[in-house]
């Protein structure tokens, strides 16, 4: 079993670096933002994947921590004014 959680966590990492080139080709700040949730995701499901097969309590910590910051991180871009008008000028967002 721990062999087909390390080959799970395998597959979810290697959808997070296909992610990699949504951000950094990306047409929008929204995809790029995706993309970034993208890897918070990927990033949580791996650890704790990680965590079932090897057996290390503390992963779990790490995967719960790591999900806070991309919830801080998607309120932090909403707040930003990531969808505000197209054709408001960087003036009217101060």
């Amino acid at each position: 079993m721990p062999e087909f959680l390390l080959g799970a966590s395998a597959v979810v990492l290697a959808a997070v670096a296909l992610g990699l080139v949504r951000v950094l080709r990306g047409p929008g700040r929204a995809d790029r933002m995706m993309a970034a949730q993208l890897f918070g995701t990927g990033g949580i499901a791996s650890l704790l994947l990680l965590g079932r097969a090897t057996g290390v309590p503390g992963v779990a910590d790490v995967g719960l921590a790591l999900a806070l910051l991309a919830t801080f991180a998607s309120i932090a871009f909403v707040r930003e004014g990531a969808f505000r008008a197209p054709d408001a000028s960087e003036e009217d967002a101060e």
